[in-house]
């Protein structure tokens, strides 16, 4: 069994301590350790976290693998400190059922660079109308308890709350897009000033705040659990915290990008800040901070969403909506969180590793880094500061909003179950 020593570490952000790894789990925490023979991690200024785990990922495989696959998907994560990712179910074919789903699982144990938690679709061909077999990817191999049709939004209140009372059965969860397609039909921005002096199509927060309002007072009439996706606006704040004080049984995500970036950047034009839903105006992404703080936000999820050079590269309105985020969502964070004084390390451990994987149900993922406890650890250089430049991604796409732009954190190790993925930045 081989063994590995982290040296004088911040765990969580605090006091510098010795992490060793024996195998697969961690054997030991404390100060001046030794073990002959082990390899030894010279950590001295960096900060250790639990292994990060993202409950909003786009792989594309099967189907796109022109913009991601699982492999080069699970590269990326672990470049960012990645040790378990959720996987969205809109593929070619659509991961509804249970050989799909057991597909993608499979794809993922075989590449090894992180787990793959594949997420099943909430209806057939995420079309709305139909639940897919939600049972039946439970009951398979991939064991799966996240149900969504992101991408779109499951707008029928009788299929939406027929399947929060299906997932009950097996303690599932239904993680919902918010967007009421009647209510978007054209958009292509958030719709405020800006878009008005654009001249492109409006997308209002009460297209996202109104699905979440029915969703939440669903949950609660079922008694089940749902999950708001990429939750974008202040409205969306106050309804989950709203909820949340019913004791309604909801949880809520973030993305990096809606953290930093806001509509002003559309002015530009460029595509690679078109996303779904869209990047929204100065006082939604201090309250989304404030939220993500003070808990009404549990976690914070990539939305990573790759699309090839020809989807991006093109007119705005006929661009492809997304981007990526698993080698930058840290980073994002740090400026935005940690930098701000919003979030201590520890609070990052939170929102970006133990509850994601409480959620979504990660074995052994987001445990406490101690004796014991599976060796899925994360290593960032805290100091670091530089550029980003998306040539040196391990992700098939570079449509990233971040070129150029300065970032601090620098992800240099990560293991998954002992076995380093990531060392001194580059992959095994």
């Amino acid at each position: 069994m081989s063994q590995i020593l982290i040296r004088g570490a911040k765990v969580l952000g605090g006091e510098p301590q010795d992490v060793l790894i024996d195998g697969e789990t961690i054997a030991e925490v404390g100060t001046g350790l030794s073990a002959e023979g082990a390899e030894v991690v010279e950590a001295e200024g960096k900060v250790l976290l639990p292994g990060l785990v993202d409950l909003h990922t786009h792989l594309r495989e099967p189907g796109r693998e022109d913009s991601e696959t699982v492999l080069t998907g699970t590269r990326a994560a672990a470049s960012g400190g990645y040790t378990a990712v959720f996987a969205m179910a809109n593929t070619f074919p659509v991961a509804d059922t249970a050989g799909v789903v057991e597909q993608v699982y499979r794809l993922g144990q075989e590449h090894g660079y992180c787990d793959v938690q594949p997420i099943g679709a909430v209806t057939v061909g995420l079309e709305g109308r139909k639940l897919a077999e939600l049972g039946a990817m439970h009951e398979s191999a991939a064991g799966v308890t996240v149900f969504s049709d992101d991408g779109k939004c499951v707008d029928d209140a009788v299929i939406m709350r027929r399947a929060l009372e299906y997932v009950k059965a097996f303690g599932g969860v239904v993680a919902q897009h918010a967007q009421e397609p009647r209510l978007t039909e054209g958009a292509q921005m958030n719709e405020g000033v800006v878009s008005a002096e654009l001249g492109l199509g409006g997308w209002p927060a009460v297209a996202e705040e109104s699905i979440i309002a029915r969703d939440v007072l669903l949950a609660e009439h079922v008694g089940s659990r749902v999950h708001i996706c990429h939750l974008s606006t202040a409205g969306s704040v106050e309804i989950v915290r709203w909820a949340k004080s019913r004791g309604i049984d909801v949880t809520a995500e973030v993305t990096p990008h809606h953290l930093l970036l806001t509509d002003e950047l559309v002015r530009s034009y460029n595509p690679v800040y078109k996303v779904n839903p869209p990047l929204r105006t100065e006082r939604d992404v201090l309250a989304l901070r404030e939220a993500l703080a003070d808990g009404t936000i549990d976690i914070v999820a990539t939305d990573h969403a790759p699309h090839p050079h020809e989807d991006k590269d093109c007119e705005w309105a006929a661009a492809a909506m997304g981007m990526v985020g698993l080698e930058t969502a840290l980073s994002v964070v740090q400026e935005t969180m940690v930098a701000t004084g919003l979030l201590d390390w520890a609070g990052v451990a939170d929102r970006m590793s133990v509850k994601p994987a409480k959620i979504g149900r990660a074995a052994g993922h987001g445990r406490p880094v101690s004796a014991g406890e599976p060796a899925n650890l994360t290593l960032v250089d805290t100091a670091y500061r530089g550029s980003v430049d998306p040539a040196g991604f391990a992700s098939r796409s570079r449509n990233t909003p971040y070129e150029g732009r300065e970032l601090p954190g620098r992800v240099t190790h990560t293991w998954l179950r002992g076995k380093a993925t990531l060392v001194d930045g580059k992959l095994t």
